[in-house]
């Protein structure tokens, strides 16, 4: 434990600290590796049921200079609820400073949300020339699925849903460089190596991405749901029911076909533009919608909203979010108008999460599907 306030370390060069909160699956041993290089320590670090372990060998100033560093220069996503400083007896063992396997013990850390997409994730997908372009699972450290995956912890990819997918060499060249931001990114995929996202007709009946769209399933789906279609998306954690929503026909038959009477629709924008057609946006409320966690903001409908009274009846507020994953990105980036994206499930049921229940479960709501392996 950390000695009070003003009271000397014992003179050793063995240490450990340990850090709680939710340290992992948000880039945290990676940026420990880079202070380690920077302040010229061997150790190493892992994850456990704790948190993060970290072990090295320094000088005192040092070892306080390393774990100040901790806390100011954290991975965005990182919260730290704790670090405590320990000089060990045992002599110094280490050369050079490694990330090292998981110790599986009791789980009393924190899962990470899933977070929204990063710039750089985006540009990525959206750039011709680079290898993830429109690949809809694309992530890093810093971004992408983590509680919606994770199947234990250590959070490491033998315990996520990633665990099928071996990485192809491009893959495993970017986790295993310090330098890249995608240094041990457990969910780390794309074309060659990743989950794969598919188009399929509720009902059964043949169909492929290529009758609605020159380009690939997901770009079949914007174009589905331009053309008054309903659509059963699996995205992060599940699946959602997407229509037009600035069709009243199309959303009053989700309703019908949903059996949800009255209880409000939420809608997803591609940006806080189109957002802004339709609702009045505070800074406060802006912020709330560009976070990490991308949540559903409740926000006043403007006097001059022309979408249908038929997504919040009788209210005069709508609950908006953007676009919280590559997929959807490239599914909205089709509209300059919101779309519905409310629960795959009938009204009191629970949601869909699996590519078997689609069709008993939402056949009779959504047209067609949008299915992945992840």
């Amino acid at each position: 434990m950390s000695p009070p306030l003003g009271q000397p370390l014992a003179a050793t060069r063995h240490w450990q600290i340990r850090v709680r909160g939710t340290v992992q699956g948000v880039g945290f041993r990676p940026s420990v590796w880079r202070l380690a290089e920077r302040f010229g320590v061997a150790g190493e670090v892992l994850n456990d049921g704790e948190g993060v372990l970290i072990r090295l060998d320094a000088h005192e100033t040092t070892a306080q200079g390393f774990l100040s560093a901790l806390a100011t220069e954290a991975p965005p996503l990182a919260v730290i609820d704790s670090t405590e400083l320990e000089a060990l007896p045992e002599p110094a063992t280490y050369h050079g400073f490694r990330i090292v396997p998981s110790a599986a013990t009791g789980a009393h850390t924190p899962v990470t949300p899933d977070a929204y997409t990063c710039a750089a994730c985006l540009e990525e997908v959206s750039d011709p020339f680079e290898r993830r372009y429109r690949y809809p699972f694309t992530n890093c450290t810093h971004c992408g699925p983590r509680f919606s995956i994770v199947r234990g912890i250590p959070y490491d990819r033998p315990n996520t849903t990633m665990a099928p997918f071996e990485m192809c060499e491009e893959c495993r060249a970017e986790y295993e460089d310090p330098a890249d931001r995608r240094f041990h990114a457990q969910p780390i995929a794309c074309h060659a190596c990743g989950p794969k996202a598919w188009l399929v007709r509720t009902d059964g009946r043949a169909t492929s991405f290529d009758q609605h769209s020159m380009l690939d399933d997901v770009d079949a789906v914007a174009g589905l749901i331009g053309k008054g279609q309903i659509v059963a998306i699996r995205g992060v954690g599940g699946f959602h029911l997407a229509c037009d929503a600035t069709s009243a026909s199309v959303v009053e038959e989700l309703r019908r076909r949903k059996h949800r009477d009255a209880k409000p629709f939420a809608l997803m924008a591609r940006d806080l533009d189109v957002i802004r057609t339709h609702c009045r946006v505070s800074h406060l409320e802006e912020r709330l919608l560009a976070s990490a966690v991308a949540p559903i903001v409740l926000l006043e409908r403007r006097a001059d909203c022309a979408l249908p009274e038929a997504i919040a009846p009788g209210l005069t507020t709508l609950g908006f979010m953007l676009p919280t994953s590559p997929l959807h990105h490239l599914i909205l980036r089709r509209f300059d108008r919101p779309v519905v994206m409310t629960s795959g499930n009938l009204s009191s049921e629970p949601q869909v999460t699996d590519n078997a229940e689609v069709s008993r479960r939402l056949g009779g709501i959504a047209d067609y599907a949008l299915l992945h392996d992840r």
